[in-house]
């Protein structure tokens, strides 16, 4: 398990909508900070504007919490009644890609979560030059890496996290 967990620490690059912005590894404390977090089922059925349909692509809501020292990450994702601890790499922009990171989310001992670990992926965002009140959001996809409460693992869902002010 220790490999995967370094495997996943050490190889956070991916590429978002096929343009890097114009970030660079000092804007990794950009991600200190809550950020409002939603993932989502991976379902391609249309929801043919029926909201209770749209609902129940909803798999969490809650808030990251992150601090950032150098390319190093920490936090915590929580939500009504449990969390999870984060550690994490961040992956500074280059000429191709996005500043991105990926996260290691651990359930805390002696809670309801105990035993829990979902490995998270994720980019900022593209910042539109032109864009009017842009609001930075990483945007990713969350893998259950153990099984918890009969769920297997391997479940993945994409996820959006917007900054808060």
């Amino acid at each position: 398990m220790m490999d995967r967990r370094r495997l996943l620490l050490g190889a956070a690059g991916l590429v978002v909508g096929g343009r890097a912005s114009a970030q660079s590894a000092a804007d990794a404390p950009e991600l200190a900070g809550k950020w409002t977090y939603r993932s989502f089922h991976n379902r391609p059925a249309l929801v043919d504007g029926d909201p209770q349909k749209a609902l129940r692509l909803i798999f969490a809501e809650a808030v990251f919490t992150f601090q950032t020292e150098g390319n190093s990450l920490k936090g915590g994702i929580d939500w009504e009644g449990g969390g999870l601890d984060l550690a994490g790499t961040i992956q500074p922009a280059t000429a191709t890609a996005p500043l991105s990171a990926a996260i290691v989310g651990s359930g805390r001992p002696k809670t309801d979560t105990d035993g829990w670990e979902y490995d998270y992926r994720a980019a900022l965002a593209y910042r539109w030059p032109n864009g009017v009140d842009q609001v930075p959001a990483l945007i990713g996809s969350v893998i259950r890496a153990k099984p918890h409460n009969g769920a297997p693992a391997g479940y993945v869902a994409s996820f959006i996290a917007v900054r808060q002010s």
